[in-house]
């Protein structure tokens, strides 16, 4: 096993590195620069993203031909950590979600004229999207089997209707992907279709607040009220919603490992400062054996769930599915992200519990990350399916 970077994802790693400190910590360190929704306001975002395009770091996850750098999966989860040591880093080089998965999915199987009408103004920071999956109960959540939004085709158009909620970023996004009921087939009955916002026919109920900071866009209730589709932008074939779906969320949920494993990093060094610099009863804090273990074992943590995610970004380049192993990874570092932040609150006490640090931020934050693209009860249950099936052949090494 060969745990090298190459020498290219190594170096664009390092440029990534250096721009976050150069560059982004700066603009996170300014009350200012936040919106309401104590997220990087437009203003310095767009200077930071003119920045990041100009070096050469825009989208890397896309095509070299559409303007990424073409880079591999294994490439994202170096890097994307990297860009997730700030707070507002990863939406600085295109690669939040939850545009990063919708360029994801529609680059592997959209049309090559739905990439340029649809794709493309995402890669480009032209437009944000969203991914309209999520309903209220009784509706669909994490078993995709019971969604209720239907869509009904007359003529040439389909015609949508239906309620989802918790759909990130669509107050603001213009490109749309909705998945919706077009059958009673229990394969093959769903659809994905593509809307942009100025079509009639759907609206935002409300943005729904949360007890974290928001991502742009927030995350929202939306009605579909004969909302018209050409089946042009149709979105695969018909009943091929379900696979629409796990291929974006296979690659969208590591990346959140990617983004994540960052942050908790950042959490930690934060701690570590703190710790050194804080005199306890004659010592300094980072020498109290205590604390050392209480970094060692956040630390351990980390370096666990970088491996797991390594490992299913390597399945994922190599063509699979990698769905047991994006499991481990995601139930791994949605624990990690929670347990290295609250180390390190607790380490640095009142200050860390303060605005003075991002940490209080990131404590808010992290508590989404086990419920976000499958709670962590139901990668357990894939794991545990894998497991009965596979028998001692879960651990195999090919």
């Amino acid at each position: 096993m060969n745990f090298n970077l190459s020498p290219e994802i190594e170096d664009v790693r390092l440029r990534i590195h250096d721009f976050v400190d150069e560059f982004v910590l700066p603009v996170e360190r300014d009350s200012s620069c936040y919106n309401q929704h104590e997220n990087i306001a437009a203003e310095p975002l767009a200077r930071l993203r003119e920045k990041a395009k100009s070096e050469g770091l825009w989208a890397i996850h896309m095509p070299k031909e559409r303007g990424g750098l073409g880079m591999s999966i294994v490439g994202m989860a170096a890097c994307y950590e990297e860009m997730n040591r700030s707070i507002i880093g990863p939406v600085c080089f295109n690669a939040a979600a939850p545009d990063d998965g919708n360029m994801i999915v529609l680059n592997k199987v959209a049309r090559e004229d739905q990439k340029q009408q649809w794709l493309q103004p995402i890669i480009d920071g032209d437009v944000r999207s969203a991914f309209a999956m999520t309903e209220p109960p009784p509706g669909a959540g994490s078993d995709p089997f019971l969604m209720k939004t239907t869509a009904v085709k007359k003529g040439d158009k389909w015609i949508i209707h239906g309620h989802k909620s918790f759909i990130t970023g669509a107050e603001g996004a213009k490109h749309f992907i909705v998945i919706a009921k077009t059958s009673d087939d229990k394969r093959r009955g769903l659809t994905a279709f593509l809307f942009h916002s100025d079509q009639p026919g759907w609206s935002i109920k409300r943005r729904i607040p949360i007890m974290g900071p928001e991502e742009h866009g927030g995350h929202c209730e939306i009605i579909f009220d004969g909302l018209e589709i050409p089946d042009e932008n149709r979105l695969m074939e018909v009943g091929d919603g379900l696979k629409v779906t796990q291929i974006r969320l296979g690659t969208a949920r590591l990346t959140h490992c990617m983004r994540w494993l960052g942050l908790a990093k950042r959490s930690l060094s934060i701690a570590v400062d703190y710790a050194k610099d804080r005199d306890s009863f004659g010592i300094k804090l980072i020498d109290r054996e205590s604390v050392q273990g209480l970094l060692a074992e956040a630390a351990m943590q980390i370096e666990i769930g970088r491996l797991l995610t390594m490992k299913a970004a390597f399945k994922l380049d190599s063509g699979s599915f990698a769905r047991k192993e994006v499991s481990m990874a995601k139930v791994q570092v949605a624990d990690t992200l929670h347990k290295a932040i609250d180390t390190s609150l607790q380490l640095c006490g009142a200050y860390g519990y303060s605005k003075d640090t991002p940490l209080e931020w990131m404590y808010r934050y992290a508590r989404q990350a086990r419920l976000v693209d499958g709670a962590s009860e139901v990668h357990r249950m894939v794991m545990a399916r894998f497991l009965t099936e596979e028998g001692d052949n879960y651990w195999n090494w090919s």
